[in-house]
């Protein structure tokens, strides 16, 4: 079963069990997949899926972060819940040590291709390759991150 196709399993769940606030996030995921497949033209599998969810849970993130800020507890609690049903639907994460390791074999790839070592300039195509092996296992906050220490060594 496709990520998708167990998002609208979830949204007719959370229907019968009349679960309003998970049926709101749920129905907010499945349009923001809609919106992307009319835009683009595509039929979404689990990689852009998981793109879309990430996206969503960024965007509450800083919801939470500006309302925690204006003192405004119940929508930043709101916000929270929706991150909860959200990272339900993202694959296991990668520890921080699991992606540094991934990035240091991709830039000693890429070193090999470019007959030297990476430095900082190669930052664009590092990222590249590391967006393409580790989409949806990490984020990319935590993969910019250790690309740029990879680079800098």
């Amino acid at each position: 079963m496709s990520l998708k196709d167990q998002v609208t399993e979830d949204m007719k769940n959370a229907m019968r069990a009349k679960d309003s606030e998970r049926l709101g996030t749920i129905r907010l995921l499945l349009a923001a997949a809609k919106q992307k497949e009319v835009d683009e033209r595509v039929v979404l599998d689990d990689v852009a899926m998981v793109a879309i969810v990430d996206k969503l849970i960024k965007q509450r993130k800083d919801s939470v972060a500006a309302f925690t800020l204006a003192n405004r507890m119940d929508l930043a609690d709101k916000e929270s819940a929706e991150i909860k049903v959200l990272e339900a639907y993202l694959p296991q994460r990668l520890s921080a040590e699991e992606v540094a390791t991934e990035v240091k074999a991709i830039v000693a790839e890429l070193a090999v291709e470019l007959g030297r070592n990476a430095g900082p300039g190669d930052m664009g195509k590092v990222m590249g390759a590391v967006k393409a092996r580790l989409a949806g296992k990490a984020e990319m906050g935590q993969i910019s991150a250790a690309v740029k220490a990879a680079l800098a060594s």
